[in-house]
């Protein structure tokens, strides 16, 4: 019975470019969550503090939610 290898190294680069994409891809999905924190904290600065009491905030709990 013959032994037939059927893994293969990576092409030249391979490796290199898998690494520079998921890099680019994990820099884009962290300037996505800080600009919807930054998104969230500027609607949530603009309501009033009633409107804020209302939903179980204060002014100082505005800062928490965006981290």
């Amino acid at each position: 019975m013959a032994a037939v290898e059927t893994t293969r190294p990576a092409p030249f680069g391979a490796i290199t470019t898998y690494r520079a994409i998921n890099g680019l891809s994990n820099v884009f999905g962290v300037l996505s969550a800080w600009n919807d924190a930054r998104i969230t904290r500027k609607a949530l600065n603009k309501l009033s503090d009633r409107e804020l009491d209302d939903i179980g905030l204060c002014r100082g709990d505005i800062e928490f939610l965006g981290r």
